[in-house]
């Protein structure tokens, strides 16, 4: 760099001596002369003053977590979704961010598709110990049957009225309060980061025009306490039934129907056999991301930070991303020939689920108002 500006400088001035001595006057040429010199020095000096704030960028970047010395860690992460849904793209943009940051020592091996398991499958191998299985994507309501009492409030039916009223939620301290429920109570999982997969909806393998034609059927639900009373609220009746086996289950009749994300529904191809979908959106789908004390603590102090900060990168990806998909997805089931129901009015869905509100609230009024009082 330094030797092109001195060439030059040299040359403009080799080409006004040459003028001189020959006893030729060519004021203007001369000028042109050093006007290029200067020109080309002060580009030079742009030039160099680029590379060094390049440079020092790179540094930064590079120099935030100590990666030369970072000791390599593989995660294993269960989904039971396929990588194509709205839950499946967050846990492809937490391994992209956690894996870039790291500079490749972080491995997040995902497992989607539920090869691992149910939810509750993946949360026994989670605590149970041993360390197969490091993350999980899981429903709030999930941590249900494991003390996480907090977590059952976001699944309560017309608890989020949008999804901003549910990002209020999830971006405030009081989110944080939940997300270290399970780490405060000893299950052995603490909780990263949130996400939503969109609103959850019935379909069903008979047709229905509206809320009345649930009753009597048999809805699928995964045995928690929440779901059970939601479904009984709708007079149908709650039926147990892994997720895995809940394509064949609709398929034999075993049961009429279940509720999932939009996104869900398809991924999981259950249009073909239960192609009839209503909008009543009774839950948005909370979800949240919890690993293994067993795990985190034999992270570094950086590793420990690149997985927060891949967290954050992910819920904030997936809030941009969760409601243009769903939309996509739903046109996408018209083009097909679902049956879609909208649903004008849901209060009558409301006043049938105040029962289980209000039996799954006590002891927590206060703070479940809290949430409320957010959108």
């Amino acid at each position: 760099m330094k030797k092109r500006v001195m060439s030059a400088a040299l040359c403009a001035v080799v080409a006004a001596t040459s003028l001189t001595g020959c006893g030729l006057k060519s004021p203007d040429t001369a000028t042109t002369a050093a006007a290029t010199a200067a020109e080309t020095k002060a580009e030079a000096a742009a030039e160099t003053k680029a590379e060094t704030t390049a440079e020092k960028k790179d540094g930064e970047s590079a120099g935030k977590y100590n990666t030369a010395d970072m000791p390599e860690v593989t995660l294993v992460y269960a989904e039971v979704n396929p990588l194509d849904t709205i839950v499946g793209q967050m846990a492809t943009d937490f391994k992209t961010k956690a894996e870039e940051l790291s500079d490749g020592k972080i491995t997040i091996d995902v497992q989607a598709s539920g090869v691992l398991g149910s939810e509750n499958d993946v949360l026994d191998t989670m605590l149970g110990g041993g360390g197969t299985i490091d993350m999980s994507r899981i429903s709030a309501f999930a941590l249900t049957s494991y003390g996480g009492q907090k977590s059952m409030l976001l699944s309560l039916p017309y608890t989020f009225v949008s999804r901003d009223h549910f990002w209020n939620f999830a971006t405030s301290d009081l989110a944080k309060d939940f997300l270290n429920e399970s780490q405060e109570n000893g299950s052995g999982v603490r909780g990263l980061y949130y996400g939503e997969e969109g609103f959850r909806h019935f379909f069903t393998t008979k047709e229905i025009s509206g809320m009345d034609d649930l009753k009597g059927m048999k809805l699928r639900v995964s045995n928690d306490p929440v779901m059970n009373g939601l479904v009984e609220g709708l007079g149908a009746y709650p039926t147990v039934v892994s997720f895995n086996e809940l394509y064949s289950a609709l398929q034999t009749g075993v049961v009429d129907g279940a509720e999932q994300p939009i996104a869900n529904y398809k991924s999981n191809a259950f249009p073909e056999v239960a192609p009839n979908l209503i909008l009543d959106g009774h839950t948005l789908g909370a979800v949240q991301v919890v690993i293994t004390d067993e795990a985190w603590d034999k992270l570094t102090e950086d590793q420990q930070a690149i997985l927060m900060e891949a967290g954050a990168y992910a819920s904030e990806q997936n809030r941009k991303n969760s409601e243009t998909k769903e939309n996509e997805v739903l046109e996408q089931l018209k083009a097909d020939g679902v049956n879609v129901i909208e649903v004008e009015d849901k209060t009558p869905w409301q006043e049938a689920t105040k029962k289980v509100i209000e039996e799954n609230t006590k002891g927590y009024e206060d703070l479940y108002q809290q949430i409320l009082d957010m959108k």
